[in-house]
């Protein structure tokens, strides 16, 4: 009798110290998925963060602004608009290089650009929109060139507002692709009403159409 008891002590035993060690194991367990999850977390936190305020992907909804048109004849933006169009020529032909130096040109026309005939209300408007454009600009000075046309989008906005708030003396054309921008479509001005597409170059040189002429 004495040696059954002892047999079933002994199994009593062993079964508390296998559960103890199935409560250990799964404790255990749960602690490590709880900090695989907060470690997720913090990336997914920190992936966000870096992302912020920055346009980095084709996709981004861009400031829009509710500008009318201004028909004045006003040939204070040409400098800005053919440095614009050196930076879209760049795109259309591939040319990270002259991309870059678009927006050099675009950054120097800025710089000259006399504000001092601009009313208050559209000195805040001016100063707003190239604020913007300035950012695009320096991205495409330095990036890579699908980085350069994503930055490009946000441009074309900026400078097509820039255009209805001071007017130009040059006839431009406003195009639209309907395949840029995750097939959302997206904008550009041009120099000439030929459909050149900067957001793909030569991979699809004539997807697009006139939608407008200014002037």
């Amino acid at each position: 009798m004495k040696k059954v008891i002892g047999i079933l002590a002994v199994a009593l035993i062993s079964t508390t110290i296998s559960c103890k060690e199935n409560v250990k194991q799964e404790s255990e367990m749960k602690e490590n998925m709880e900090n695989m999850e907060n470690l997720e977390n913090m990336d997914n936190t920190m992936q966000t963060e870096s992302h912020e305020g920055h346009d980095h992907s084709a996709g981004t909804t861009f400031t829009q602004r509710e500008i009318l048109q201004n028909t004045t004849k006003n040939a204070e933006t040409a400098a800005i608009l053919e440095a614009y169009f050196v930076m879209k020529n760049g795109l259309v032909a591939d040319s990270k290089e002259n991309s870059a130096k678009g927006g050099t040109a675009l950054l120097a026309a800025f710089s000259k650009f006399d504000m001092s005939k601009l009313s208050e209300e559209a000195h805040k408007e001016y100063m707003e929109i190239t604020e913007s454009a300035k950012e695009h600009a320096e991205h495409i000075i330095k990036s890579d060139i699908d980085h350069q046309r994503e930055h490009f989008e946000g441009l074309s906005t900026d400078i097509t507002d820039l255009v209805a708030l001071l007017g130009t003396n040059k006839v431009i054309y406003q195009d639209f692709c309907p395949m840029a921008n995750n097939n959302k479509g997206a904008l550009w001005l041009s120099e000439v009403k030929e459909i050149k597409n900067p957001y793909f170059g030569s991979k699809m040189l004539t997807c697009g159409s006139v939608k407008k002429q200014i002037n």
